[in-house]
């Protein structure tokens, strides 16, 4: 990809402008035409294809995923060879919508891309091709959703259907419906669960808040832009402490091959002006995904998005990632509907939130505390409060970082009797410094965990209870990764391997814990001291002078 020289008076940290992600996206969506059918309905990109659903509903994701690019482009060219697969698509080809089915993920692309771009697409095409369009979308609207963000596909189908006079009725059932449905799962301050339980991951930013706000924002409903709006800013808040000094996101959560998706949330802020971001800060961190995939091998010698992180990985993969999944990336695109005069553009860049300090924020729904240091751009999710059993090791680690992946040999867990499990994972709270949880492990033993940050430093306390006693329990910290330093040091009940036994009450286990990308970093002994005893009482007194004293209970953590 043959990107414009950098300019780094306007983009000091990236370089960076407007030009870059229109270059982009104009070599992303050049990149796939050779893999378009004869009348451009399906995009038949190269790959193995995903047992949940099949040749010709991947030909339709990979036609909706870089339509939705073309939208945000406002390419003409693009938009009229779209326009030709969609008079295709809709006339036979394309598989029918129906409960619980991937065509109707793809249609809430193709509505929202017709929405965005009526005037150069939709209003052009023939009569008989927007009755059959119309006809096909409609399915969406009584289509059974999974009971999670797919709720929000029939409120995005039922947006356009509305605006263009196809059941009304039907089309504001299904946005009512859709709305009031995740309400359920909104958790306060911003955040959403996908669905029942405690899944918190970057689904809120590319579709929990996504697709509500840009609904109210094209409604031009005041009423909805203020409610959905306002927990948007307020996410952006703690959304924008998740990117690294280097530009990446976290590594957490499931379909992280969507990549600079991740961006999405931050040009949705800007475009609706429910941000407490700088425009200069906005396009830092937007640009810095960017440019951080790019660099890293995210697009192949054939110009594709490949499915993984970097570059092909398949450990990020599901059971749903076909081969044009990835181009769910083209939601980080959104901000090219800012005009190029808009101070998102035009302002100089300013430092995102890991380049500006050292900082130790706990984030309440979630139950997270989220660990930054400026000297290395590091940026470390201590976890507990996530959870989704079905995506581990994306969810159910103790911690993740920008600069490291969930590892096969159980990172970051507690191990009891050899059992790496965590589950009914229950928050106990987050603090000034802190984060504490409790968590079941070794066949109903459950773990209460505590740890504390400062700096790069931690110590995380880890009370076992209800395992037989001489059970063995290992502790693990950080995975080992080129350029950078993890430690982890044993301080009470830990060997030198970090192992050690339960007794016949509950047993605790202390330890030390780094992950530093500095080049010669302080002794971590030097950072912090710790006392702990068999009572679940540990004093911890950071270098600086400051004593915390931490009880872990069975039940519960206090942190005076």
């Amino acid at each position: 990809m043959q990107l414009p020289p950098a300019d780094r008076t306007t983009s000091p940290f990236t370089g960076f402008t407007r030009a870059h992600w229109e270059v982009a996206a104009d070599a992303l969506l050049a990149a796939v035409e050779p893999y378009a059918s004869p009348d451009r309905a399906l995009y038949h990109l190269p790959g193995e294809r995903t047992s949940w659903s099949g040749r010709l509903s991947d030909g339709l994701e990979g036609y909706a995923r870089t339509l939705l690019l073309a939208a945000f482009r406002r390419d003409e060219k693009a938009l009229e060879r779209y326009a030709d697969g969609l008079a295709a698509g809709v006339s036979g080809i394309w598989p029918r919508i129906e409960d619980r089915s991937q065509p109707l993920v793809e249609a809430a692309s193709i509505a929202l891309a017709l929405r965005l771009t009526r005037d150069q697409l939709w209003d052009r095409l023939d009569d008989g091709v927007r009755q059959r369009a119309a006809a096909w979308l409609g399915d969406a609207l009584t289509a059974e959703p999974w009971p999670c963000n797919w709720e929000l596909f029939p409120v995005t189908v039922g947006g356009f259907l509305a605006e263009i006079g196809h059941e009304p009725d039907a089309s504001r059932t299904a946005i009512d419906r859709g709305l009031e449905r995740i309400e359920q799962w909104y958790a306060g301050d911003g955040w959403y669960t996908d669905g029942d339980g405690r899944k918190f991951d970057y689904y809120n930013g590319w579709a929990m808040h996504l697709y509500p706000v840009l609904h109210a924002w094209l409604e031009r409903d005041e009423r909805l832009l203020e409610l959905y709006g306002d927990r948007l800013s307020r996410h952006l808040s703690d959304y924008a402490r998740l990117f690294g000094g280097d530009g990446a996101p976290m590594h957490q959560g499931r379909s992280l091959t969507y990549r600079f998706a991740t961006t999405a949330p931050l040009w949705l802020g800007a475009l609706t002006g429910r941000t407490p971001l700088t425009p200069g800060e906005t396009r830092r961190l937007a640009s810095g995904a960017l440019s951080y995939f790019l660099d890293r091998g995210a697009v192949d010698d054939r110009g594709l998005l490949t499915r993984g992180w970097h570059g092909p990985d398949e450990s990020v993969l599901q059971g749903y990632s076909g081969p044009a999944s990835p181009y769910w990336a083209s939601k980080g695109f959104l901000g090219l509907l800012l005009p190029a005069d808009h101070e998102v553009w035009t302002a100089r860049e300013r430092p995102g939130p890991a380049e500006r300090t050292d900082a130790v924020t706990p984030v309440g729904p979630p139950n997270w505390l989220l660990q930054s240091t400026r000297s290395d751009g590091v940026v470390r999710l201590h976890n507990h409060g996530s959870e989704d059993v079905r995506y581990d090791p994306y969810y159910t680690r103790l911690a993740y970082s920008t600069v490291t992946a969930p590892s096969p040999s159980y990172d970051n867990s507690v191990l009891v009797g050899d059992d790496p499990s965590r589950t009914d994972i229950e928050p106990l709270g987050a603090g000034d410094g802190w984060v504490a949880s409790r968590h079941t492990a070794g066949g109903g033993a459950r773990v209460t965990s505590v740890v504390l940050a400062r700096g790069a430093a931690e110590v995380r306390a880890h009370l076992v209870a209800g395992a037989a006693p001489g059970t063995p329990v290992r502790v693990t910290g950080w995975p080992a990764t080129e350029g950078v330093q993890a430690e982890l040091l044993p301080v009470f009940g830990l060997d030198d391997a970090l192992t050690g036994v339960t007794g016949e009450d509950a047993t605790l286990f202390v330890a030390l814990a780094r992950l530093t990308a500095d080049a010669d970093p302080v002794p971590l002994a030097e950072l912090v001291s710790v006392r702990a005893d068999e009572h679940g009482a540990v004093e911890v007194r950071w270098s600086d002078g400051e004593t915390l004293l931490v009880r872990l209970g069975a039940q519960a953590v206090e942190v005076t």
